[in-house]
């Protein structure tokens, strides 16, 4: 798909601001404490022994663990862990991807997408069955049914592994995590599309926990291994969760979560220029937790940040071009908009069932025609006083560039640490030629 759009000279021009105008940049971090597990191989090892099921297997038996599409830091080292650990009791552990329609929702991407993970049968010393058959094995209250892959109910146990964290669509008392893992994970592109759809009409918060229930009922989930990121990437705990404590023990956990979950540190912002969205670093390329974004039918808007602008520089190449999320921006690079797979943006955002997150921004040639055009798109009436803030993903927005206008403001505060500043600095072809640390 081609499209014309307009050079740096025609945008730059519509308006009498200057990159000369701009406040000076102050690069700046948030310091706080980041519990850190010592030995992830031990609190692995400790999680899986917090599931009895496993101690009733027989050798010999199967056992299906989930690996989704996130970025976990630690997420390939726990599978492998979990892995070794299964091989020996005398089980035959695989792995399957659980992530709906991720990787085009075909075996092929999403086996590519774990591999950019650097999820593969080498790594994991076990094999991964990427299939996307399912089986019905129930419905909800309400009629609507519920699906789980053909992987995970041909094996003797399933293992459900993901990050507890908040969720980007939602808030309920389980969110990002084990049960979500158990609802859209096992239930592949078919069961993602019908959960989204049934959450439309009656709410995450109400539909995940149901389905998640009638999984554990109907099919070999024993348990789960639940990872709390702190807010450097890095495992914080390693909990392992029977079946039958799911439901009571996620809402503890995802508490646990949102104290260490990275934020940035400032609420109000003329523009926020983003370097990457991609999905392994969040289901909507940028966490709208960070962003203060939901635009998801029938959810409430955020109160904070408020951020009049964002402008996404890229899309990360584990993304394979699914550039789910770019929605929730204002400005895009074109280089972003030239990598846009639209199938497979498109086929994800009908499973999960917002449209307006596919909406293409306002493409820019450059990084100093978004700075130029803030001065119009704001409602600031000096360029010299915009409030800006840059930082690498919504993973990392701790960890940032702001104006001088953003820097006197957090001057004061014991946890931010301010460590240089100069004006902003762009290459002849008006990138962004500064490091962010």
């Amino acid at each position: 798909m081609e499209f014309e759009f307009p050079g740096r000279d025609r945008l730059e021009s519509t308006n009498d601001a200057e990159l000369s105008d701009l406040p000076r940049a102050y690069r700046v971090s948030r310091v706080r404490d980041h519990p850190t597990v010592s030995d992830v191989t031990a609190a692995t090892t400790a999680a899986v022994d917090d599931i009895p099921q496993l101690d009733e297997l027989e050798p010999g038996s199967t056992v299906g663990i989930t690996a989704g599409s996130r970025g976990i830091e630690d997420l390939p080292a726990v599978l492998e862990d979990i892995v070794s650990e299964l091989q020996s009791r005398g089980l035959e552990p695989f792995v399957f991807p659980a992530m709906g329609s991720h990787g085009g929702a075909t075996p092929e991407g999403q086996r590519e997408t774990l591999a950019t993970l650097g999820i593969t049968p080498d790594r994991l010393g076990c094999e991964i069955r990427s299939s996307l058959a399912v089986e019905q094995v129930g419905s909800d209250s309400v009629g609507r049914p519920v699906y789980a892959a053909e992987d995970a109910l041909a094996a003797d146990a399933v293992l459900l592994v993901n990050r507890i964290k908040l969720h980007t669509d939602f808030e309920g008392d389980v969110e990002s995590g084990l049960c979500k893992m158990a609802v859209v994970g096992l239930g592949k592109q078919r069961g993602a599309d019908n959960m989204h759809n049934a959450a439309l009409d009656r709410g995450f918060a109400d539909v995940i926990p149901e389905w998640a229930g009638i999984l554990v009922e109907e099919t070999p989930i024993v348990g789960g291994v639940g990872i709390i990121e702190n807010a450097e990437e890095r495992a914080a705990d390693v909990q392992g969760v029977p079946a039958a404590d799911l439901l009571d023990v996620e809402p503890e956990l995802l508490e646990r979560s949102r104290e260490l979950f990275p934020e940035l540190p400032v609420d109000d912002l003329d523009l926020l220029v983003v370097d990457e969205m991609g999905k392994e670093i969040s289901g909507t390329g940028l966490d709208t937790n960070v962003i203060g974004r939901v635009r998801f039918h029938g959810q409430v808007e955020l109160d904070a940040p408020s951020l009049t602008r964002v402008y996404v520089r890229s899309l990360t190449p584990a993304s394979h071009g699914n550039a789910l999320g770019m929605g929730l921006a204002d400005l895009v690079h074109r280089d972003l908009a030239a990598v846009v797979d639209f199938e497979d943006t498109y086929v994800n955002i009908v499973t999960s069932g917002e449209p307006s997150r596919a909406k293409l921004p306002f493409v820019v040639p450059s990084d100093a025609t978004a700075f130029v055009l803030s001065a119009s798109m704001t409602g600031v009436a000096d360029a010299g006083e915009l409030r800006i803030a840059r930082i690498e993903n919504t993973l990392t927005p701790e960890e940032l560039w702001v104006s001088e206008p953003v820097a006197e403001e957090l001057a004061d505060r014991d946890d931010i640490r301010v460590h240089e500043d100069q004006p902003w600095v762009f290459d002849e072809d008006g990138e962004l030629a500064m490091p962010l640390e």
